[in-house]
């Protein structure tokens, strides 16, 4: 079984409405706490409560910033020191740094610069960081497999920034969720950039595969809408394994051996159920490899960012894949080396396929200080001669 997460924003989404969701699902307050004060950012606190919108009940959160605390706006570089400086778990780490590079992507966009050179306001603000490395807390606590959310609704009209008015939806808003589908529902700003940063960078387009739910909770936003309840719906569940495969690729022809050889090793670390590179020919005549591996549909997303994550590759292509499969079993037989598991592939009765398992030939091989292979031979006639070991 897998675990999901479904993030529905019924009303909108922000940051702080996103941790109290997750503050609501069970997460607990110090498993935040403790990691926020990592970030030695000064004098701030987390104020819980329980509130109501509309009549649901819920978690809401508002971050507080003591009187006479001088914040000021950061740039990405700074934060992304901040964070990698802080000692955070890992998969949080990543995400929060995630989160901020969307925001400042699109905000180098926005404004014509580079990321490099943007200079975070509202968001590089105190409360942003403590929301979206909360929220970065909060999911890596919770550990789920994968993060489905319905499409945000974004708003109208216009609101006043540092660069004085701008319209809703926010530039960068609408420039992270670049790609994504929308609602374009509401008077009001709906769904603020950090809220678009934890979509973009933590979740998939929803609805979800049919899943069974264990526990629902609601994070309460701040403002009053008379068209919907500001609330963020989050529901946690698991999902069958299934049965269906996807075949995900992606061509590369500036990988080094090194690199290719690793990435195997960490899709299959995943839970990809196979993973392959064949040599092939691109554009230009180019040599190159072809980067394959076979994984579980549910794990796609994993794998995928793996995939992402170890080699150059720009995209990583996929495509559901079905399989015809033998029935397995494993036999243990004995050898002068020591107990081996044969794998035997059968249907209908009939045995059509048998391998000693060649990790445990290895094993006995260095133990016994002969070849693999050697102890492989024996394995197999033990098996065929009809000397499996009791039990």
């Amino acid at each position: 079984m897998s675990s999901l997460l479904w993030l529905e924003p019924v009303g909108g989404c922000a940051g702080d409405m996103t941790l109290a969701a997750l503050l609501d699902l069970g997460v607990p307050l110090d498993a935040i706490t403790s990691g926020l004060d990592r970030l030695r950012l000064p004098g701030w606190s987390l104020e819980v409560s329980r509130a109501q919108k509309c009549g649901i009940t819920g978690t809401q959160v508002r971050v507080r910033v003591d009187e006479g605390v001088a914040d000021r706006e950061r740039t990405w570089v700074e934060i992304a020191q901040l964070i990698r400086a802080a000692g955070l778990p890992a998969r949080a780490r990543d995400l929060a740094l995630h989160m901020f590079e969307k925001v400042a992507v699109a905000e180098a966009r926005v404004h014509g610069t580079t990321p490099a050179q943007v200079h975070f306001h509202e968001v590089g603000a105190i409360d942003s960081i403590v929301d979206l490395v909360g929220v970065a807390l909060g999911l890596a606590e919770l550990g789920v497999d994968r993060v489905y959310a319905s499409p945000p609704p974004l708003g109208s009209g216009i609101v006043q920034s540092r660069h004085g008015p701008i319209p809703v939806p926010a530039p960068a808003t609408l420039e992270i969720l670049k790609g994504r589908v929308v609602r374009f529902f509401g008077k009001g700003e709906r769904t603020t950039p950090t809220g678009a940063a934890i979509l973009a960078a933590a979740t998939e387009p929803g609805p979800p595969p049919d899943f069974t739910p264990q526990r629902i909770a609601y994070g309460i936003g701040h403002a009053d809408f008379e068209d919907a309840a500001n609330v963020i719906r989050a529901t946690l569940g698991s999902e069958g394994a299934g049965d269906e495969l996807v075949e995900l690729a992606c061509n590369l022809d500036d990988a080094t051996p090194q690199v290719l050889a690793r990435a195997i090793e960490a899709a299959l670390e995943a839970g990809a159920l196979d993973a392959w590179v064949a040599p092939v020919t691109m554009k230009k005549g180019r040599p190159a490899h072809l980067l394959g591996a076979l994984a579980p549909a549910r794990l796609r997303a994993r794998i995928a960012d793996v995939l992402l994550r170890e080699t150059p590759t720009l995209g990583v292509r996929y495509h559901a894949v079905g399989r015809d499969e033998l029935e397995r079993r494993f036999d243990p037989v004995e050898t002068p080396y020591g107990t081996i598991s044969v794998k035997v592939g059968h249907r209908a009765g009939a045995v059509l396929n048998v391998a000693p398992e060649w990790d445990d030939c290895l094993r006995a091989g260095r133990e016994h200080g002969v070849p693999a292979r050697v102890v492989r031979e024996f394995a197999l006639a033990a098996w065929l001669t009809g000397r499996p070991a009791e039990g």
